[in-house]
């Protein structure tokens, strides 16, 4: 694709990574893959790994990958966290709740992980000597000689805010990009200021105050699943939008079969927000597992050391196919999956999104045509 094919109503953002349409695809850990993202950046959209469960061999092995099936830019999201050191009390308690979980599946009862996370540290500087082309981050803001590093690298950086104050702590570390991911997102919640709070700003709140805010181009993330949204989100002055449910059913996708039943089958009330099955507030799909694990708040570890010693239950559900003890991180757009083609591809899904974006541009702008 060449810049003669771009739409005259590309963002900046799109112009510079070449894309056909503002779109990124959102990196997801435990549903992205190589395939994935492949596929999105060949029909022209921005494919994100989601890499921050991966050692910084498994990160290198990946991009490996990607590069060898696509010449176009392609990202990599990053956790920002700090190396967790629970003390015995607080794995023991977790445990007791999450040790009759794993019985149903035939599993002895858990015990503490010899690390609970990848080294993030060691994440970073694979990423930075891989000079990955875009590198965003969840869950923190890194210092400026860091994002420094990154840019040297030749890397653009995109952090991630759930409110302005995040946005502003990214802008000032010197980002490239900010990431506003709205209340209606599926997944983690990037909350990394005030997160005992939970604050829950949504999209179409949240994207203008970033833009009037910032200086610096603003993604628009949560809620948005067809090219209505997108054309939405560049209304409100975002660069392009990042979908992350919107391609879960993909034929990419990792998913187990369950969430993608669950998935079309869910309502516009189906999600819930909750810490209980990894310490850190999530939304998905309610389900058994969200349910008996809510049932004793105070058992609940933070993350990341309740999401690993949850990962053997869920890994062992998601073998039987089982999604009642999945995490089934669903935002709350779902259900306008159902006028997808169930399974389809990527390259497919961006089609339509494409031609949908356009439609809603031109009934927007009155234009009889777009370039």
């Amino acid at each position: 694709m060449n810049a003669s094919t771009t739409s005259r109503h590309a963002t900046a953002f799109a112009r510079r990574f070449d894309l056909r349409l503002p779109l990124v695809q959102a990196p997801m850990v435990g549903a992205s893959t190589t395939a994935l993202v492949v596929a999105s950046c060949n029909a022209g959209a921005l494919g994100c790994l989601g890499a921050g469960a991966m050692t910084a061999e498994k990160i290198a092995a990946e991009v490996a990958q990607i590069r060898a099936a696509t010449s176009r830019a392609f990202g990599l999201n990053l956790f920002v966290l700090e190396p967790a050191a629970p003390d015995d009390a607080t794995v023991r308690r977790a445990l007791g709740a999450i040790d009759p979980l794993r019985a149903e599946f035939g599993l002895p009862p858990g015990r503490a992980p010899e690390r609970y996370a990848p080294a993030f540290r060691e994440q970073l500087d694979q990423v930075i000597a891989l000079r990955v082309p875009v590198v965003s981050f969840t869950f923190g803001v890194l210092d400026a000689a860091d994002v420094a590093r990154l840019k040297a690298a030749g890397s653009y950086v995109i952090g991630t805010a759930t409110h302005v104050a995040e946005a502003l702590a990214w802008r000032d570390a010197g980002a490239d990009a900010v990431c506003a991911q709205g209340a209606e997102a599926g997944g983690h919640r990037g909350t990394f200021i005030d997160a005992e709070k939970n604050p829950l700003v949504g999209t179409m709140a949240l994207v203008p105050q970033l833009v009037d805010a910032l200086g610096i181009p603003v993604l628009a993330a949560g809620g948005i699943m067809d090219g209505r949204g997108i054309a939405a989100a560049l209304a409100l002055g975002a660069q392009a939008a990042q979908l992350g449910t919107a391609f879960l059913p993909c034929a990419e996708s990792a998913i187990a079969n369950d969430w993608r039943r669950r998935l079309a089958a869910s309502s516009d009330t189906s999600t819930a927000v909750t810490r209980a099955i990894t310490g850190r507030y999530a939304r998905g799909i309610r389900n058994t597992l969200m349910d008996r694990l809510e049932a004793e708040p105070a058992l609940v570890a933070p993350y990341p050391v309740q999401n690993a010693l949850t990962q053997e239950l869920r890994q062992a559900a998601a073998r039987a196919d089982r999604g009642e003890f999945l995490s089934l991180w669903s935002g709350q757009g779902a259900p306008l999956l159902r006028g997808r083609q169930a399974g389809c591809g990527a390259a497919e899904l961006i089609d339509a999104l494409d031609a949908e974006w356009r439609a809603a541009s031109m009934r927007a702008s009155g234009f009889a045509a777009l370039e």
